[in-house]
């Protein structure tokens, strides 16, 4: 334990807490802006396995926002090179790469051994998936949204009346038509966001504090402005 003492010391985790970490699953479902610090501090926090999903490859632009990642790794894909950052922080990690899109065709495929599914991609059809599967599995899914210096933060699909992804946004009319490579977005919004739904899935997990349970927490980074609503 002493690897992960400072935490360990928090009476809200504890050594319980810390082994509940250890046995946990965490499905990563893109390992971009978000995904990034979500793996990395699952990771150094004990998370015994992390299963990540992305399709794509390390580019250049990438680097400005996305810490697993360094310029020699231009080009390759970027599971392979996630699980290569995450092993060097921590070998006792297991890691599971799916090096592929999630869809409504797979998804249920991919979740169904994870306790909890986080959210790092991009795009509304994704997240309908998800939300889809885990509403049916009852698997909570802790959903974020950036843009420019604004995020937000929910735990969806969780507690005795679940809210999901269609609570937010019943159909996708709203869809920005934009790439994801158009969207500005400064680096450190995705940091901030990416570990506040760490500390959401830590706290679900070691089972302390109020996770954001039927609730989207917003963030402005011009201002630190924040908001907390109910769904």
């Amino acid at each position: 334990m002493n690897r992960y003492i400072r935490q360990v010391n928090l009476p809200e985790i504890g050594e319980e807490g810390q082994e509940k970490l250890k046995k946990a699953k965490v499905l990563i479902v893109g390992v971009g802006g978000l995904g990034s610090p979500i793996a990395l501090y699952l990771a150094a926090a004990g998370v015994g396995t992390l299963g990540l999903i992305d399709d794509d490859v390390v580019s250049l632009s990438n680097l400005q926002r996305q810490v697993l990642y360094v310029e020699n790794e231009v080009g390759e894909p970027k599971v392979d090179c996630a699980e290569r950052r995450l092993k060097s922080l921590n070998s006792s990690l297991i890691v599971n790469k799916y090096n592929c899109r999630l869809t409504s065709n797979n998804v249920d495929e991919l979740i169904a051994n994870y306790d909890v599914v986080v959210d790092g991609c991009d795009n509304y059809e994704t997240r309908y998936a998800i939300s889809d599967a885990c509403m049916k599995y009852r698997k909570p899914y802790i959903y974020a949204a950036i843009a420019g210096f604004e995020g937000q933060v929910s735990v969806l699909c969780a507690g005795e009346t679940p809210k999901s992804y269609r609570d937010l946004f019943p159909d996708n009319s709203s869809e920005p038509k934009k790439s994801s490579d158009s969207i500005a977005v400064l680096g450190t919004t995705p940091a901030v966001v990416g570990s506040v739904q760490t500390n959401e899935t830590i706290k679900l997990i070691a089972g302390f504090g109020e996770p954001l349970i039927g609730k989207l927490w917003t963030v402005d980074l011009r201002n630190l402005q924040t908001y907390i609503f109910s769904l």
